[in-house]
């Protein structure tokens, strides 16, 4: 399978390209490949220009996309951006601005429509939304609940999202049949072409309402506020999603909400940094007890533990605690917790402190400094 295009590559514009920009370039590319132009007409770039407009046109969409490339839409709930494939059985998955669609196919063919609208009658599920959560550190590693508080839209539970009374007050619409389309032929500079345009008596969804649930007045939703809770799982990461089933966009004509896609963001601890599974740490270390060895208490995000330091530690070295990293909540394996030992010289010594240094100075055989010296010296005299 062909990897996809860039998107802004796909309408030739800008990553800076403004809405009005966005929407320009469009219109210019769906004249060219739209299907019923014979000339030009080519239905898979179509379906490529389509998905880029629904996904940079949409401002949520386009700053996921702008974050995180397609893999932003990986979790979505099926094979591609918003509710499952947006081209399955044809084109009726198009979800961006139905009125520039529409200027579209008007302003090149007289007039048209889209040749989903047989499908739009049945009922379909609603798109999936993406918001971002910040959680703690620690919450990340052990796992908890967060409450969010949201609004959305939920199905009218006495009409079922069908928006009329009673099943009685549903009639199917004569003049589409309840195809939900109409067949027209106009001339054009192409010759006569036949298209399918949108119902004008029932707008698409091929049934007409005599009279409207007296709860939704005929929306077949009604808008809730609701204390969510998200369960964060134990050992997530940064850019990591959750799914909250139903919590997206309304479904249309009776067709089930999409999902709610919680993007995580771990804010940072002022002690332990993460790469992947493992945890990261500075330890400062007197020298004295580097030069000797020594054992320490050492946090880990589990608690604390006891490091034991060899002798001879020297500054910058990584000390590892085996698997007190964090645990993967899929393979349940630990990653390792390095800790960076940071030599501490003292400060403000007293005199007693000053004398035993000095004799250590002298007691030490060859300085370091001196050694590193005398390699210089001997580089030289060999050239």
């Amino acid at each position: 399978m062909a990897s996809k295009r860039d998107y802004y590559e796909v309408l030739g514009v800008k990553k800076t390209a403004t809405k009005d920009e966005i929407k320009s370039a469009y219109r210019k590319l769906a004249k060219i490949y739209h299907p019923d132009n014979k000339e030009t007409g080519d239905e898979e770039k179509f379906k490529e220009i389509q998905e880029a407009y629904d996904i940079l046109y949409d401002d949520q969409k386009r700053q996921a996309y702008d974050q995180f490339g397609f893999a932003a839409f990986e979790q979505t709930g099926g094979g591609g951006p918003g509710a499952g494939n947006p081209f399955e059985g044809g084109f009726s998955g198009f979800s961006g601005d139905g009125s520039i669609f529409d200027d579209v196919i008007n302003s090149f063919f007289g007039g048209g429509g889209r040749r989903s609208s047989a499908r739009q009658s049945g009922p379909r599920r609603g798109n999936d939304r993406i918001v971002t959560m910040n959680i703690e550190f620690m919450d990340a590693i052990s796992g908890g609940t967060y409450t969010i508080n949201l609004q959305f839209d939920e199905q009218c539970p006495r009409c079922k999202g069908t928006g009329a009374k009673d099943p009685s007050s549903v009639r199917t619409c004569g003049q589409c049949s309840g195809r939900g389309y109409v067949r027209v032929t106009r001339r054009s500079i192409f010759g006569m072409l036949e298209s399918q345009e949108v119902c004008p008596n029932c707008q698409g969804v091929g049934k007409i309402i005599s009279e409207f649930c007296p709860e939704c007045g005929g929306k077949g939703y009604t808008r809730k506020k609701k204390d969510i809770d998200i369960v964060i799982p134990a050992g997530i990461n940064t850019g990591q999603q959750v799914l909250a089933k139903g919590y997206g966009e309304r479904g249309y004509n009776g067709g089930p909400n999409g999902d709610l896609v919680v993007e995580v963001n771990v804010k940072p601890h002022s002690i332990f940094s993460r790469e992947g599974n493992d945890i990261h740490i500075t330890l400062p270390l007197d020298f004295a007890d580097a030069a000797t060895g020594c054992k320490v208490p050492v946090p880990t995000v589990y608690g604390e533990v006891e490091l034991t330091v060899p002798e001879g530690t020297q500054p910058g070295q990584i000390l590892k605690l085996k698997g007190q990293g964090v645990k993967d909540s899929r393979t349940g394996r630990s990653g390792d917790q390095y800790v960076h030992v940071k030599i501490v010289v003292p400060t403000n010594l007293s005199k007693e402190q000053k004398r035993l240094l000095e004799e250590f100075k002298k007691a030490t055989p060859t300085k370091a400094s001196t050694s590193f010296i005398e390699k210089v010296r001997n580089l030289f005299k060999k050239k």
